[in-house]
């Protein structure tokens, strides 16, 4: 590390699963100390997603009894934790075995990571879930996870798109999806949603946005060609057989009608469960339509890359609802909860 870089940052802690009365703002945290194939990151800003309040909550536990399955892979998690998983900001240090031609760089952070402290991990680790993230002024990660960006958007423009967009270009993906499909998607007016409305459009195909009636116009202009309200019976309003494609980020009980509307021999992919986790599933839908359903978590090797591309050719665009000085984190999930935004939420770690 250089002299011009202190020992000790400000950020915010969750000391353990609960409220927001877990997160704690501290100014005596540790710089992070660097493996060698890592690089040192001065944040500039850190978007709130579902897997920050997810992990605080324990919600991804499957068992009643304790919270020792809630992360994002399943096991035990290390408080105190520094969470924040959509990172924008500039590479100021690097390890031994990092070319120091990298310190400058404005990057993102992918936040599917394989290689934490020099060591690789199978099924990868999510930054800020299994190893501290960038809700703090400096964050590290190893070398191949920091993805140069050469875009004249700005800082908590930029963070908005590394979570949510990864996402939805990995479900997309590995749906196959293209300019032949009908893509009906769930959440439409969330951070996953609407970069899959984008993700979806720039491929070329017709896109079906299920969303709250004050959120209808706003999808349209961003490119959905036909918005359905939230809890409109869909096989009413599309018919049977007929969509290629769904992008499900929200389950719950309107779930069967996915399958429903869905073509013989077309596709399912789910990524999120905010309308609830638990669904009925006929199995005689699955298999007598030959459909094929897709959980989508861990990305895919050329994801990320590619997302990066799109945003310096300008194929996708940031949506913010608002933004928050870091020590507010409470009030922007609060916020984020209330679920009345489109687009996303984002902590400015530079005012800090």
């Amino acid at each position: 590390m250089t002299a011009s870089i202190p020992k000790l940052m400000s950020g915010v802690v969750l000391n353990g699963n609960g409220g927001p009365e877990q997160l704690e703002y501290r100014q005596d945290l540790a710089v992070p100390t660097l493996a060698s194939n890592d690089v040192l990151i001065k944040v500039a800003a850190a978007g709130v997603n579902n897997t920050d309040i997810n992990t605080r909550t324990a919600w991804y536990s499957k068992q009643d009894s304790n919270s020792a399955d809630a992360s994002w892979a399943g096991a035990p998690l290390s408080f105190p934790l520094i969470q924040g998983a959509d990172v924008c900001g500039v590479i100021v240090a690097v390890g031994d075995k990092v070319d120091a031609k990298r310190i400058g760089e404005r990057v993102l952070i992918e936040p599917c990571v394989v290689e934490v402290d020099d060591t690789i991990h199978t099924p990868p680790w999510y930054f800020g879930s299994e190893c501290n993230g960038g809700f703090a002024q400096y964050t590290k990660v190893a070398s191949r996870h920091a993805y140069t960006i050469n875009s004249t958007l700005t800082d908590i423009e930029l963070a908005s798109f590394p979570c949510s967009y990864s996402t939805a270009e990995n479900m997309l993906s590995r749906a196959s999806a293209s300019a032949q499909d009908t893509i009906l998607i769930s959440g439409a007016s969330g951070g996953v949603g609407s970069a899959a409305v984008q993700l979806a459009k720039a491929r070329g195909a017709k896109v079906i946005a299920i969303t709250s009636p004050s959120k209808q116009q706003a999808l349209l202009k961003l490119g959905a060609d036909q918005v359905i309200d939230r809890g409109a019976d869909l096989v009413s309003v599309l018919g049977e057989n007929s969509v290629d494609l769904v992008i499900d980020l929200v389950a719950g009980d309107q779930w069967p009608e996915f399958l429903k509307v869905l073509k013989p021999g077309s596709r399912y992919t789910a990524s999120g469960a905010i309308a609830g986790p638990l669904v009925e599933l006929d199995i005689r839908t699955l298999y007598l339509k030959d459909l094929s359903l897709f959980g989508c978590t861990v990305l895919s090797a050329n994801i990320f890359g590619d997302l990066v591309g799109y945003i310096e050719q300008g194929k996708i665009k940031p949506l913010i609802a608002n933004t928050f000085p870091l020590k507010e984190i409470g009030k922007a999930q609060e916020e984020f909860q209330k679920k009345h935004h489109l687009g996303k939420i984002v902590l400015n770690i530079m005012k800090d």
